[in-house]
């Protein structure tokens, strides 16, 4: 990745938003942590910067505060020299909350996808004016197709993974780079007791391997590499025989 470069981790008060920017300290980079959880993210800039002697910046961003999008995006894209994003945010309600608090529905739909696709929106002329840059998108093995226990979470990331080969497509004639990445199950909050969970990959693996991959110009990324057969086998099971099973 470019040295003198500056990243903006959107939704960086996770778990795998700090491994990314923990993979991304150096003195010459400068890291912009936006998200809701300010609190969080200082003490994230504040270990970056005694342990890397880092650059970072935090910056409060709400994915559901729309008309706080575009100001936001003029604005750290006022930096010189290349600049990059990685999306990280959503939100993943279980499918039977919903069902029982339809509520739940319009949260996760628009943390997940509307507000992704809004912050993305806003970005992507700043990046395509300096003809450089990379925006890693990650989206879930759920948007590979609807399943029965999480079908609205993984219809949002299903929306976001269109969305994303979409930008790619445009940004490429400008020499940006955008990158899907589909990562299994990673050891979160979002899927700490949640069930059916099995294979679960740290956060500082996932985020060591999607920058490798970035670096690589991969246009989409499975995460663990396992998933790629697993999700190419489960999108080929039949519909008339997929509807009768119960993942």
């Amino acid at each position: 990745m470019s040295e003198g470069a500056t990243w903006l981790i959107l939704g960086a008060s996770s778990p795998i938003a700090r491994a990314f920017a923990r993979q991304l300290a150096k003195p010459d980079t400068h890291i912009i942590l936006a998200g809701r959880d300010v609190d969080d993210m200082e003490r994230t800039a504040a270990d970056l910067r005694i342990a890397a002697g880092a650059n970072v910046e935090v910056a409060a961003f709400d994915a559901m505060d729309f008309a706080t999008h575009a100001g936001l995006a003029a604005h750290w894209a006022q930096r010189n020299g290349p600049f990059n994003v990685i999306l990280l945010f959503g939100l993943m309600p279980e499918q039977s909350a919903i069902d029982q608090d339809p509520k739940l529905l319009i949260g996760c739909v628009g943390s997940t996808y509307t507000g992704a696709i809004s912050i993305l929106h806003h970005l992507a002329p700043y990046l395509e004016s300096r003809k450089t840059g990379t925006i890693i998108g990650v989206g879930s093995v759920a948007g590979d197709r609807g399943r029965l226990k999480n079908y609205v979470y993984g219809s949002a990331k299903a929306g976001l993974h269109t969305y994303l080969a979409g930008l790619r497509n445009r940004l490429a004639r400008s020499g940006v780079h955008v990158m899907t990445v589909k990562p299994g199950f990673v050891d979160t909050q979002m899927t700490w007791g949640a069930p059916g969970v099995f294979l679960v990959a740290s956060p500082d693996s996932v985020a060591a391997k999607c920058l490798k991959a970035a670096a690589r110009r991969r246009d989409i990324y499975y995460v663990p590499w396992f998933w790629w057969p697993i999700m190419t086998i489960i999108r080929l099971i039949p519909e008339r025989i997929f509807k009768r099973l119960k993942v």
